[in-house]
């Protein structure tokens, strides 16, 4: 089942400084929001809130029909730093969610091996993070993520340390995982090509709120026109 989230009148900062101010926000659910910004605009900060590691200052918000008040098993995070224990193997960092919920070991190992196949690591399960380059150590934190079966994804400008052909690549494996999933996706990043290859609605933060909400029609395929939702955005921004 799918998750949506909504913002009512929500604020947030950091010492005492709000970030964001007033903002009003649907996130659909089983849609993918990307939020866009210049830096200091709020992205994480928001996507803190969204996760229940940071409490608003003011207003709240909904997801499911529950105020988020802390972390949930619904609602993963995947960082830009791909945040894997190092002292844990490929295998039990994706174990680690199902662990947490109280999975019988069979079930656990089995579940991370089929996710770590997904993202193209089958057969890599024994290594340690250290052993892996920045794109395979990405696609470990995506199918920790997913291996939950989380229904909403917070995700931190995740391919924002890759070279490009490897973030390329990331791309079109997020995309090609959503097909085959449910959750909820809202995605940060400062990438405008990045925002419309994978979004069905990019949000433009600035000015201590939301600048515009724009939808963005598909095919979602490398290359497409979007020249017009490109330039509306860069001028949101």
């Amino acid at each position: 089942m799918t998750l949506g989230i909504t913002l009512e009148s929500l604020s947030l900062g950091y010492a005492r400084e709000p970030v964001l101010r007033q903002v009003d926000l649907a996130v659909r659910p089983g849609e993918v929001l990307v939020v866009v910004g210049a830096s200091g605009s709020g992205k994480s900060t928001l996507l803190r809130a969204l996760a229940g590691l940071l409490r608003p200052y003011a207003g709240r918000i909904v997801a499911g029909g529950t105020e988020i008040a802390a972390t949930s098993p619904d609602r993963s995070m995947v960082f830009q730093d791909d945040a894997l224990l190092p002292w844990r193997t490929v295998r039990r960092n994706v174990e680690l969610p199902l662990r947490i919920r109280g999975l019988p070991r069979r079930e656990r190992r089995a579940a991370a091996e089929e996710w770590l196949a997904r993202v193209g690591l089958a057969g890599h399960g024994d290594r340690l993070p250290r052993e892996l380059s920045g794109g395979m150590r990405q696609r470990v934190q995506l199918a920790r993520a997913l291996a939950g079966t989380p229904r909403a994804v917070l995700m931190d400008e995740p391919f924002g340390a890759l070279d490009a052909q490897t973030r390329a690549g990331m791309q079109a494996l997020l995309l090609d995982v959503l097909r085959d999933t449910r959750a909820t996706v809202v995605f940060v990043t400062h990438d405008v090509e990045e925002a419309l290859l994978l979004a069905d609605r990019v949000v433009v933060l600035g000015h201590g709120g939301v600048r515009a909400v724009i939808d963005v029609p598909g095919p979602r395929e490398p290359g497409a026109d979007r020249a017009a939702l490109r330039d509306l955005i860069l001028k949101e921004l």
